[in-house]
């Protein structure tokens, strides 16, 4: 079966990652029957990220202004939508994602099991590879347990950026979109809203240049906001299924 499958690669100054990136998609590409396209959007960026797409001619979007990982994401979802893809999946651009899990995580989504396909770090716990920090691993089973209270579903890798989307939440994400909190919200939103998400196994590596959206002095921040968004989206969802 022909499916057209494309990954979106947010970049904001991945001057030191993001050409290896896009060439072990090209790698893949030549071993595989499975054709991947990719478009790197490119949120603004000060550092020569620009320079390489454009000297290597990869598929890019620049940004005129900087939107975070939210729009930058959003944007790969338009073009998803524009260009009629039936999978589109998010792929870091900093080579902490592997192209070989791919299939893996597209499968459920053609095999019509699920709608939604994220590749998870901890649903296997001998899958070895990049865990995270210890406090980012507490902080990430803190929004698994409200996730499940909230929802009923567990989600191990609530933060997972892996994530594959059939064309329906495609378009649901080219139209709305979170800016902040974009993985553990939009997880908690599509549950609310009856879609079927499922995890596979992946490993992933450190990243390999960069710096992370999500500094350490942030944590606390971060974890009081993403408890407060899902509280909402939850209090939100329960109004409407009691109307």
């Amino acid at each position: 079966m022909n499916i057209k499958v494309l990954l979106i690669i947010p970049a904001y100054n991945e001057e030191e990652s993001i050409l290896k990136t896009y060439e072990s998609i090209q790698s893949f590409n030549k071993k595989s029957d499975l054709k991947l396209d990719a478009i790197v959007i490119n949120d603004c960026s000060s550092d020569s990220t620009t320079e390489i797409l454009d000297t290597n001619s990869v598929p890019h979007v620049d940004l005129v202004h900087n939107l975070g990982i939210g729009g930058a994401v959003q944007t790969g979802y338009k073009y998803a939508v524009e260009n009629d893809y039936d999978i589109a999946i998010q792929f870091d651009g900093d080579g902490q994602h592997d192209v070989k899990y791919v299939p893996e995580l597209i499968y459920p989504i053609q095999n019509g099991t699920c709608d939604f396909c994220i590749g998870s770090r901890f649903v296997d716990h001998t899958s070895g590879g990049f865990k995270s920090s210890a406090s980012r691993r507490t902080g990430i089973n803190l929004i698994s347990s409200l996730i499940k209270r909230t929802t009923g579903y567990k989600i191990y890798d609530t933060t997972s950026g892996f994530r594959a989307a059939g064309r329906s939440i495609i378009k649901k994400f080219a139209s709305e979109y979170p800016s902040e909190y974009p993985e553990p919200v939009t997880n908690e939103e599509l549950l609310m809203e009856g879609y079927v998400i499922k995890e596979v196994a992946v490993r992933m590596k450190e990243r390999q240049g960069g710096v992370s959206s999500i500094h350490s002095w942030k944590n606390v921040y971060y974890m009081i906001n993403v408890i407060l968004s899902i509280l909402v989206i939850n209090m939100r969802g329960s109004k409407k299924n009691d109307n």
